[in-house]
């Protein structure tokens, strides 16, 4: 870890390098890795510094005091000098480069992908526009940073207790959805849903809508069964208890499958269902997308008939 700084009073800025002093495998705007914190956990952070940086890699954490312990644990354990092991960089959350015009909508500590994504747009010279709501004015991570870049005229900032004359206008923002305009929303679930539902009210199609949650409470069955999954390549049946993830089982049976955010937000899961309904209680997937019945995430979904044969 090169750097640790408190940029808000619960928001630390965390700089990584590589020990040898090498390149880092270069990310696109979006992407995220894995960063496995010294006392076992496993966390996922959005990179918020510029894509084509490759001598480090920066993300930031909100300290959640109703977290499951991955961000009290970067914010108390984690100090400048310790070695970290990190994954990769993945993105699940990739920017449309090509697209006319972008709007980026974030809420709270959903700044830093879409801070990463702003960096990218400003360096093609392409038209966005950046909106970034907070609770208040001194809650705005990278706010200096943002007000010091070259794309400081494509930012609006909007503040919970601020008068209603400066609060988000969502319609306005969201005003005239066409095929080549892309929305990206990030941030807290109540956030991420309010605008997927506004945008589509307004009339924005599915693929132009891309979203990523910043953790989020996961749905919970009503349904107390056992089921089975059955693995396509070998045909091999394993059995699913009420008190068991589709992921535990196959990770109990040496099955490798990727795993990440284990709150089904991520999408790193994701796995085409070959036959049986599953039952969605992930945060990913849209409506339209669960009716189909194909895919479904390992992580927190579960099944609504007797099998369901996956494509593993």
């Amino acid at each position: 870890m090169a750097k640790k700084e408190w940029i808000t009073s619960d928001i630390v800025l965390f700089e990584l390098v590589d020990v040898n002093g090498e390149n880092l495998p270069p990310f696109t705007a979006g992407a995220h890795i894995d960063v496995h914190i010294p006392d076992g956990l496993t966390r996922q952070y959005s990179l918020c510094n510029n894509p084509s940086e490759t001598h480090r890699y920066e993300i930031g954490v909100l300290r959640d005091h109703q977290s499951r312990g991955g961000s009290i644990a970067m914010h108390d354990n984690v100090m400048v000098g310790d070695l970290i092991d990190i994954s990769e960089p993945r993105n699940a959350f990739s920017l449309q480069t090509n697209a006319e015009e972008s709007v980026l909508l974030a809420g709270g500590i959903g700044i830093t992908p879409l801070l990463c994504m702003a960096e990218r747009l400003s360096d093609l010279g392409s038209h966005f526009q950046l909106h970034y709501c907070n609770r208040s004015c001194d809650r705005s991570a990278f706010k200096q940073r943002i007000e010091a870049s070259s794309f400081a005229d494509n930012v609006l900032f909007y503040y919970d207790d601020a008068p209603d004359e400066q609060k988000l206008d969502i319609e306005k923002v969201l005003a005239r959805p066409s095929a080549y305009k892309h929305l990206y929303i990030c941030g807290p679930t109540g956030f991420l849903t309010f605008v997927r539902e506004k945008a589509k009210e307004i009339g924005w199609a599915d693929q132009n809508i891309h979203f990523e949650y910043f953790g989020g409470n996961m749905l919970e069955s009503e349904n107390t069964n056992h089921f089975q999954i059955q693995i396509a390549s070998s045909g091999k049946l394993y059995n699913v208890s009420p008190e068991e993830t589709i992921v535990d089982v196959l990770l109990a049976n040496s099955i490798k499958v990727p795993i990440s955010c284990e709150q089904g937000v991520c999408g790193t899961c994701l796995t085409r269902v070959l036959d049986g309904i599953p039952e969605h209680l992930d945060l990913y997937l849209s409506e339209e997308e669960r009716v189909l019945n194909n895919q479904m995430l390992l992580c927190c979904s579960r099944s609504l008939s007797r099998l369901l044969v996956l494509d593993l």
